[in-house]
């Protein structure tokens, strides 16, 4: 079976609800679910979501030349 990308970081949360559809959220629990069987723990499909969600960013390369650039606002500080 093939590694998955995804690491999980220790670092502090911040707390964000949100809605996803139906099908996003089976594949999170089946992905979850090939991690545990990997790595021999469990996996909360949730804890999942941050490191999927910082590598799509990491990997974006028009968002990456953007920040790269200076043209992406800082969190909270709008524009």
């Amino acid at each position: 079976m093939p590694k998955l990308k995804i690491a999980l970081p220790d670092d502090k949360p911040v707390k964000v609800s949100t809605e996803l559809p139906a099908a996003v959220h089976r594949d999170l629990i089946a992905y979850a679910e090939v991690l545990s069987l990997q790595g021999g723990q469990v996996v909360e499909p949730t804890k999942l979501i941050a490191p999927m969600l910082a590598r799509f960013m990491a990997t974006d390369r028009e968002f990456s030349k953007l920040k790269r650039r200076g043209d992406v606002p800082v969190a909270g500080e709008g524009r």
